[in-house]
């Protein structure tokens, strides 16, 4: 029976460690794999223009970069009348507290790259609380998301969810 403890320890401890490798490591990688946090884009082409949104609306994820701290992640977007909405949930729950630290650090530096088929846009993430565009986003987010299922705006007035615009970097 010791054997067996002192077995299952060492597995544990392998665990552990190939755990935590793994999240050191993608700190070090060209962006998030998948929804491990990643480093900042090494790769990517700067567009030269804005586009026509609506190439991304059925995107399932993109991806993302914060400029202070250098890190990316994989997101959820919406587009709604060519403007581009990030969401972040669970943001006051327990565990989003200690996982969703990129709201907090983007309202204290809101500068960040969104990168989609390999182009880099320059951006600015903008927190939306209320106005017109709040339920069309969320309907948006329902259908592609929420299997059609509603997310009520009782959701962003509570702040259980944030809502992010990600507007050209120089507006």
């Amino acid at each position: 029976m010791k054997g067996l403890l002192k077995g299952l320890g060492y597995l544990l401890g392998v665990i552990v460690l190939l755990v935590a490798g793994t999240l050191v490591g993608a700190r070090f990688a060209d962006g998030p794999l998948e929804i491990i946090a990643g480093g900042p884009f090494t790769t990517g082409t700067p567009a030269t223009s804005e586009p026509d949104w609506s190439f991304a609306k059925d995107y399932n994820t993109v991806e993302f970069q914060l400029m202070d701290p250098a890190a990316s992640r994989t997101t959820w977007l919406a587009v709604h009348e060519g403007r581009v909405f990030i969401p972040s949930g669970y943001m006051t729950t327990w565990w989003g507290k200690i996982w969703k630290q990129w709201p907090i650090q983007a309202q204290k530096d809101n500068r960040a790259i969104l990168r989609v088929d390999d182009t880099l846009y320059s951006r600015r993430l903008v927190r939306i609380t209320e106005g017109p565009e709040i339920e069309p986003v969320l309907a948006e987010l329902s259908r592609k998301y929420a299997g059609g299922n509603s997310i009520p705006i009782a959701a962003v007035e509570s702040n259980y969810m944030w809502i992010f615009e990600l507007v050209p970097d120089n507006q």
